[in-house]
């Protein structure tokens, strides 16, 4: 296990002998014979549950299987935005966690994962959309969480450049979260990486499940690319993938699958301090360390498993993108990637038992998986080591659909597209 820490001093060390004392960030693992638990999956959530199953519960004898490459899936194809205003009081405790989770992740996990808690702001373009953000901002209060709601003045003093006199979508002002930004996000899977590794974690790559082995109603293990790999426990967080996983375990979810695309633009000199939403459709932006301008939009309509996108939804983000700031149209656009979403019924997670006893799931995140990556971590690992969900993870459970119990933020109803 690799056991080399992170500082100025070894930084300082290692230049003064050229860089050759560097130990690999984690080790490239075989799978072994069987496990106590098995994560599939080796992105952010996958990864984030492995280490807290070894650091908070003392676990050991884990895995976690990737089909590809660490960093190569979903984690670290997302726009790197990070905040908790959320409204619904069984999502507001839940994304609140996660955000203070990532103020202390780089001390935790000893890693430069870049976080920047440079604002999430969500700009408002009518009176019925102020008063929405109003009660939005005031249930994020009552719940001790920061919220700001500020008028048009405010915003044009924070962000001259935008398009205020737009004839349809004048910016009346905005919400802001302060403590909101943006993480690096394949430093996030580097760096949980390293730190379940550290721990005892096997992690194991270019091994794709291909089946699961049961006795009666348990699980025993999962046939894999390379071979069978027996386990007491298996936890699913393979994100646009989780119906395709789950149908091998005989299982259907209330999920379906979407591409959402992102994009990147040349680099530039600093222009935009925080993370901006623009209200009256949906495109979001901020500006990486790089220089480029990250932004995108809304999903792929259409079910799809393919990691790209259309070309109708990369018109309509840049007009989104030319409505909220007309003078980024002359920036040229450097590169395009899809991610696939796993959009559930309601818009919100699973973190859940699954009916076969032994397997565990965590999917559902639409759009804000990688925002809930620590706390997506903290509760599904709480949930397999006790066999109970944490208490800041109670909305999640798979039955809620049958129940009537929907965690619907948006208010759209059972349309998965829609979220």
């Amino acid at each position: 296990m690799a056991s080399q820490r992170y500082s100025i001093f070894s930084v300082i060390k290692e230049a003064l002998v050229g860089h050759t004392g560097w130990m690999p960030t984690w080790r490239d693992a075989s799978p072994k014979a069987d496990y106590d638990i098995i994560i599939i999956g080796g992105g952010g959530h996958g990864l984030a549950t492995a280490y807290y199953l070894a650091k908070t519960f003392g676990l050991s004898r884990i895995a976690v299987v990737e089909k590809g490459w660490i960093g190569g899936g979903n984690v670290g194809r997302n726009t790197t935005i990070v905040r908790s205003n959320y409204m619904l009081p069984g999502n507001i405790p839940f994304y609140e966690q996660s955000l203070k989770l990532w103020e202390g992740l780089e001390q935790d996990i000893n890693y430069n994962a870049m976080v920047s808690q440079r604002g999430v702001l969500n700009l408002y373009h009518s009176d019925a959309q102020r008063d929405a953000y109003a009660r939005r901002g005031n249930a994020l209060r009552l719940h001790g969480v920061d919220a700001e709601l500020l008028d048009q003045a405010a915003v044009r003093k924070m962000l001259p450049f935008l398009n205020y006199e737009n004839g349809r979508f004048p910016i009346h002002g905005g919400l802001l979260q302060r403590r909101g930004g943006t993480v690096r996000h394949d430093a996030v899977a580097w760096g949980y990486a390293r730190a379940a590794d550290q721990r005892g974690v096997d992690i194991i790559q270019n091994c794709e499940v291909t089946g699961f082995r049961r006795d009666g109603n348990r699980v025993t293990g999962i046939q894999t690319s390379r071979g069978f790999i027996g386990a007491k426990k298996i936890g699913m967080a393979v994100a646009g993938n989780s119906s395709r996983v789950a149908t091998m375990a005989g299982l259907r979810l209330p999920i379906e699958s979407h591409a959402l695309q992102a994009f990147v633009s040349e680099s530039i000199k600093p222009f935009i301090d925080g993370v901006v939403t623009f209200g009256a459709g949906h495109f979001y932006i901020s500006q990486s360390d790089k220089g480029g301008l990250v932004f995108g939009g809304d999903i792929d309509g259409y079910n799809s498993y393919a990691s790209r996108g259309n070309l109708p939804v990369v018109e309509d983000v840049c007009e989104g993108g030319m409505a909220l700031m007309p003078r980024i149209g002359r920036v040229r656009l450097l590169r395009q990637w899809g991610g696939i979403m796993d959009m559930s019924m309601d818009g919100s997670p699973i973190i859940d038992h699954t009916p076969i006893d032994g397997l565990y799931i965590n999917a559902g995140w639409c759009y804000g998986g990688f925002k809930a990556t620590p706390a997506s971590g903290l509760c599904f690992a709480h949930l397999i080591a006790r066999d109970e969900p944490h208490p800041i993870a109670t909305a999640y459970r798979l039955d809620r659909f049958r129940t009537g119990h929907a965690v619907d933020e948006k208010g759209q109803g059972p349309y998965p597209n829609l979220h």
